[in-house]
């Protein structure tokens, strides 16, 4: 560490009041994304930031946003600068950092997310605090309603953009950007800057931004030795999490599940062996799941099973182990899964549990990822699967097509095989060829057709 790595931060000419509160929350060596998106940023460029969940970019977009309102104060103004995140989870502590940043300065800060009450929200916001951090979904309610508007904006930051497009919220997003003021610094942040909505979305949102590209998605996962395990089923699976959380060193461990259904399963199972775990998913209300985050922070649990809601923006300190109960559904949830470990140069260890349909979409990762991941059997705990017998050049499964055989056991041809149209066909005038063998047996009336049933009748009542 150099002399100059550690004066950075003064040499970019910061305000005292927010010196003040980097040096008490002990940073001293600014991240490679603070150092490149710093200086562009307090120099009012608008910027598109590839960067990892980790990687401290909430300071870089955060710190020119304070920066900016401490050297022009505009007390009488409404908002001033919107933090637009995909999660409450991610929102609170995005606002969190805010109020760390800020709390030597008067600047206010408050979240507008779903579950809490309407009007309380709308109640809060007329105090007009100067910065926003919302979730896409309930911001545009507000907006929609009239309870709040943008005319004096400043500042607009999309942060872990693709995840909010991938979550559906292209609508909102836009409808919030319609109604923002032309006249503002933009910047976006994305963990997957490859991804097609976000390169659409940037023309709308940017104005000749600075593009910084920090990692890859492949050259993030460096510190993370990833593992898969076969496994028969999902019972088979519980037992080897059992093994799993027995057996591995771990300060802190989350385990990911692909339904809110089957977390609350496992969470249950994991609690009847007296292992101190909580459940996280979206259904959840915030109080709820605030709770829960704060008993993991604490070490009152040390495991947390979540699905998705809980890949973005978690930043738990002392996770090592993350295990993916059912295998992502995309090389990019993947990403944001495992990236829960290995953060600020730690090593972590990510394990995928696989069953026999989710070999090809494991083998689908590995190609986007460009690596391949560790092969690993746990003796007293195997399975039957034991994966695919032929794989394709791609990694994945070779499927061999199985003659069709009749009830005999010979192979079906199409002299033999009999269409459902034909069945259908039978007792049905049709012109055959004299000598037919295959014409239907029974009585006729002579002209191929097959004699009408009388019906019987109708027992009379007594």
């Amino acid at each position: 560490m150099t002399m100059r790595e550690l004066n950075v931060f003064a040499e970019l000419m910061l305000h005292d009041r927010l010196l003040k509160a980097i040096d008490k929350l002990g940073f001293t060596q600014p991240t490679p994304v603070q150092q490149a998106a710093l200086p562009e940023a307090l120099n009012g460029h608008d910027l598109i930031v590839g960067a990892e969940t980790g990687s401290g970019k909430t300071l870089a977009f955060v710190v020119p946003m304070l920066q900016h309102f401490l050297d022009a104060p505009a007390p009488n103004t409404g908002t001033r600068g919107l933090i637009l995140t995909p999660t409450r989870e991610l929102a609170e502590q995005v606002c969190q950092a805010v109020k760390d940043m800020a709390a030597y300065t008067r600047i206010g800060v408050m979240t507008v997310c779903g579950g809490t009450g309407f009007k309380e929200q709308a109640a809060e916001m007329r105090k007009n605090p100067e910065i926003l951090v919302a979730t896409p979904g309930r911001l545009a309610e507000h907006l929609e309603r009239q309870t709040l508007d943008f005319d004096d904006l400043e500042f607009l930051v999309l942060d872990e953009a693709d995840r909010m497009l991938d979550m559906g919220f292209r609508d909102e997003v836009m409808a919030i950007i319609n109604v923002c003021r032309a006249e503002r610094q933009s910047m976006v942040f994305s963990a997957t800057l490859t991804h097609r909505g976000v390169r659409a979305l940037l023309p709308e949102v940017l104005n000749e931004p600075k593009e910084l590209i920090l990692n890859t998605p492949q050259s993030s996962q460096e510190q993370i030795r990833q593992q898969i395990i076969l496994a028969d089923d999902d019972k088979h699976k519980e037992r080897l999490v059992e093994w799993l959380l027995a057996h591995e060193t771990y300060d802190k461990a989350i385990i990911f599940t692909n339904t809110r259904d089957k977390a609350q399963w496992l969470a249950k199972s994991l609690q009847r062996q007296n292992r101190r775990s909580g459940v996280l998913h979206g259904e959840m209300s915030q109080d709820e799941r605030k709770h829960v985050m704060e008993l993991m922070r604490s070490g009152k649990i040390n495991i947390l099973v979540a699905t998705d809601v809980a890949a973005r923006g978690l930043d738990i300190e002392g996770l090592d182990l993350v295990v993916n109960f059912d295998m992502a559904r995309k090389g990019d949830e993947h990403l944001h899964r495992v990236g829960r470990t290995g953060r600020q140069e730690r090593e972590g260890l990510a394990i995928c549990l696989i069953a026999h349909n989710e070999w090809n979409l494991m083998a689908s990762i590995e190609r986007y990822l460009r690596l391949e991941f560790e092969r690993r059997t746990i003796k007293g705990v195997e399975g039957s699967y034991k994966g695919p017998k032929k794989l394709k050049a791609s990694g994945k499964a070779a499927g061999s097509k199985k003659k069709k055989t009749d009830s005999k056991g010979s192979k079906k041809t199409a002299a033999n095989k009999v269409r459902s149209r034909d069945r259908k066909q039978v007792g049905k005038r049709r012109s055959e060829p004299a000598g037919n063998s295959a014409a239907p047996k029974g009585p006729s009336l002579g002209d191929g057709s097959m004699p009408m049933m009388k019906r019987k009748p109708k027992p009379q009542a007594d």
